[in-house]
C-alpha cells in the first residue's frame, strides 16, 4: 500500500515536511511527488511502477507520497485538481506534470531526462577539461557523449553552455536544432534557445549606457530599441527588456516581421508562465495584437 513505506527512496509529505523533502532535497537531485488518494482507483495501480522505479533508480530518485484526503493545503498550491498527478521537482521547481496514470514506458520517457546518468560523469571531466584551457578534448568528449547517451538533455546543454561562453551563437542554435524533439523540448535547453536568440542579435561593440544615450537623441529609432531588448535580455534584465518591446509596439507593431511580439513571446518562455512580469505584459501584448 502507499501509506505502507519501505523503502529510503520513498517518503511520505505532510505540510509541515514538504519543504524538506521535497525542496531541499530537489536541490539534490530529482524528486518526484505522487499526488494521491486511497478513493482513486488509478492513484492504487499506479503505485507499482513507481515503486518499482524508484528501485530502478537506485537512489537517483526519490519518491515523495502526498495523501491528497489529509494533505489539502497542497491540492490549491501546486493546482492538483485530480489524481494521479505527479510533478517532478528539481532545484525548487516543478519541472515537469504527469496527469492520469502513467504506464511505465511513459515515466520512464520523462524521468530518464532527469536522473543522473554515467555520461554526467564524462561531463563533469569535460567540463574540468575545458576550465582546465583543453578546449578541443572537452568538445570532443562531450561530442561523443552525444552520440552514446543521446537522451542525455545535459551533455548537448552543456556543449551549447560553452559555444555561448565562446560567442558561437550561431553553432549553439545549429546544435540545438539538430537535437531529437524530445531533448530539444528539455526546459533547460528550451530556455537556453531563446536566450542565445538575444545573443545573436546584440551587436557586441554596443553598451546599455551607450544605446540609451542614442535613444534619447532619437526615440522613434526602433533597430536602437531592438538592440537594448537583445541587451538587457542578456543581462536578464528582463522587465527593462519589456518596456522597450511595449514602446516598440507602439511605435510600429509589424515592425521586422511582428519582432516586438516575438520577442516578447520569447522572454514570456524565458520566465515561465508563473512569473508576475508574464502576467504584467501579457495584457500589453494582448491590447495590441487583438
Amino acid at each position: 500500500m502507499i501509506d505502507e513505506i519501505h523503502s529510503p527512496f520513498i517518503l511520505a509529505a505532510t505540510s509541515d515536511n514538504f519543504r524538506e523533502l521535497v525542496l531541499a532535497n530537489s536541490e539534490k537531485g530529482p524528486v518526484l511527488v505522487n499526488f494521491w488518494s486511497r478513493k482513486a482507483g488509478p492513484c492504487l495501480r499506479q503505485y507499482p511502477i513507481l515503486d518499482q522505479l524508484v528501485h530502478h533508480y537506485a537512489g537517483r530518485l526519490l519518491l515523495v507520497n502526498v495523501d491528497t484526503e489529509t494533505e489539502f493545503v497542497f491540492t490549491k498550491e501546486y493546482a492538483v485538481t485530480s489524481v494521479p498527478m505527479l510533478k517532478l521537482f528539481r532545484n525548487g521547481q516543478v519541472v515537469e506534470t504527469l496527469r492520469g496514470f502513467q504506464s511505465e514506458a511513459e515515466l520512464r520517457k520523462v524521468l530518464d531526462l532527469h536522473v543522473v546518468r554515467d555520461s554526467d560523469q564524462t561531463l563533469a571531466i569535460a567540463v574540468r577539461n575545458y576550465a582546465e584551457g583543453n578546449a578541443s578534448e572537452a568538445y570532443a568528449k562531450l561530442a561523443q557523449s552525444i552520440v552514446d547517451d543521446p537522451v542525455n538533455p545535459r551533455l548537448p546543454l552543456a556543449m551549447c553552455k560553452l559555444l555561448r561562453h565562446e560567442q558561437r551563437y550561431d553553432d549553439a542554435l545549429n546544435l540545438i536544432a539538430s537535437l531529437p524533439d524530445a531533448i530539444r523540448q528539455y526546459g533547460e535547453i528550451q530556455q537556453l534557445q531563446e536566450s542565445l536568440m538575444f545573443y545573436q542579435e546584440a551587436d557586441p561593440a554596443l553598451t546599455i549606457p551607450a544605446l540609451q544615450a542614442q535613444l534619447e537623441s532619437a526615440p522613434a529609432d526602433l533597430a536602437i530599441r531592438k538592440q537594448l531588448v537583445a541587451h538587457y535580455a542578456m543581462q536578464q534584465q528582463y522587465e527593462q527588456a519589456l518596456q522597450q518591446l511595449v514602446e516598440m509596439m507602439e511605435t510600429d507593431l509589424a515592425y521586422e516581421n511582428n519582432y516586438p511580439q516575438q520577442a516578447m513571446l520569447r522572454i514570456f518562455r524565458l520566465l515561465g508562465s508563473g512569473h508576475p512580469l508574464v502576467s504584467q505584459y501579457r495584457s500589453q501584448l494582448t491590447r495590441y495584437t487583438h
